[in-house]
């Protein structure tokens, strides 16, 4: 109903704001993400909001780009997942890094945002794979085939960090088998 808000910042608490449009004032629950890029106190801000109404409540939560709205949409469709863990997600991760998580099944990398567990964190990947579009995935980072996944996830689980890792795969040929790959991406870690 309320799609989006153009207005005067006129209060900051995270994670809640105030947009004063035209003399209403609009209480906006925001990621951390949207939270750290507003403008100061006075300025003019334009949000992508998703509103919900609930029994108890009227919500307004509200994102800088339409990216991490459609993000927040499709998080908050999961069973067991509402509107303060997608906040909690998206102030953890971008949408882009969400999306590059979800294309590599990178658990882990879930695992870190404060209120998600394993199990949600595995369900979350299952349920966002392939839901995510191709334009949110991080810029410059090439999307992967399930053999280099895997190679990033065995070196992952052999200690290396995912930046590492992602320098090792860069480096690989493209059609490169597991194994192949691991050994080679290994050989090239020791240099």
């Amino acid at each position: 109903m309320i799609g989006r808000l153009t207005g005067t910042l006129a209060e900051k608490s995270p994670p809640q704001i105030l947009i004063d449009v035209n003399g209403i004032g609009y209480e906006v629950d925001v990621p951390m993400s949207t939270f750290y890029n507003l403008p100061h106190l006075g300025e003019r801000v334009t949000l992508h909001t998703h509103f919900v109404v609930r029994e108890d409540a009227q919500l307004l939560y509200g994102f800088l780009t339409p990216a991490e709205r459609e993000t927040f949409r499709q998080l908050i469709r999961i069973t067991g997942v509402g509107p303060r863990i997608a906040l909690a997600v998206l102030s953890g991760m971008s949408a882009g890094e969400l999306a590059q998580a979800v294309s590599t099944q990178q658990a882990g990398r879930l695992v870190k945002v404060p209120g998600i567990g394993k199990k949600t964190a595995e369900r979350l990947l299952l349920e966002l794979k392939g839901k995510l579009g191709p334009d949110l995935a991080l810029p410059g980072a090439a999307v992967q085939t399930d053999a280099q996944s895997d190679i990033v996830q065995a070196l992952i689980a052999l200690g290396y960090n995912e930046k590492e890792a992602a320098a090792a795969i860069k480096l690989l040929p493209v059609d490169i088998g597991v194994s192949d790959g691991i050994k080679a991406a290994l050989k090239s870690l020791a240099k």
